[in-house]
């Protein structure tokens, strides 16, 4: 029987060159992008240690390799990265030091349909990709995948419901049409826990970008196998 064919989501279509250099520079300009990609690395290395410090690690998506740095600072840690989109990969390649490309080995692939073998990595890292699957089956079908892939860990994030921010999101949506709202959704946390688990995994932990105030969520899970 054939493979189906990996889902795609709208939003991943606009990642061109110009658009890959553009999320290159977003997470750079100004203080307060600064400040959140420096909680960003806070709660990653914060995960990563609840994770066990895993020497095999699949970054996806990688977009343009901000987390390179931080994943290279366990000395032993083999690291692959990979993104769908390939001038993603192309700018990520150019941005990061030699020092650290030389320990990424990265390639093309969908989230949904990883280009690896069973079991093959002891963590998934994947932020900032979640938030962007609004239907309840294509999380699960890409949880699976994940659950496929790994062989114990993984780490992503979200957004999530409980917080300031999420019930000021949520009078918005009720202020807009639906229509407008292709990119980005808050999921409850009852909901994404529940899936979590439908796909084979238990929680390890999570942490909060700002307790109560922030949509943003780092779960770590664990592989039930």
């Amino acid at each position: 029987m054939p493979k189906p064919s990996p889902i795609e989501l709208e939003f991943s279509q606009k990642y061109d060159r110009e658009h890959a250099q553009d999320y290159l520079q977003k997470h750079q300009d100004g203080l307060a992008r600064r400040l959140s990609h420096w909680r960003d690395e806070q709660l990653a290395r914060r995960a990563l240690k609840q994770a066990g410090d895993p020497d095999l690690v699949l970054d996806l998506p990688c977009g343009a390799g901000r987390f390179w740095p931080l994943l290279a600072e366990h000395p032993s840690r083999m690291i692959f990265a990979a993104d769908n989109s390939a001038d993603m990969l192309a700018v990520a390649r150019a941005a990061q030091s030699v020092e650290v490309v030389k320990r990424v080995q990265t390639f093309q692939t969908s989230a949904f349909d990883i280009d690896m073998g069973a079991n093959a990595v002891d963590c998934i890292f994947s932020m900032r990709l979640l938030h962007h699957i609004a239907e309840p089956a294509h999380r699960l079908a890409m949880l699976r995948e994940f659950h496929r892939v790994t062989r114990d860990t993984v780490i992503l994030s979200l957004w999530v419901d409980g917080n300031y921010k999420a019930w000021k999101r949520k009078r918005l949506e009720r202020r807009r049409p639906a229509k407008e709202n292709k990119n980005r959704f808050v999921v409850a946390r009852s909901t994404i826990e529940t899936e979590f688990g439908q796909a084979g995994f238990d929680i390890v932990g999570h942490s909060d970008f700002l307790p109560g105030y922030a949509m943003w969520r780092v779960y770590v899970l664990r592989k039930r196998n």
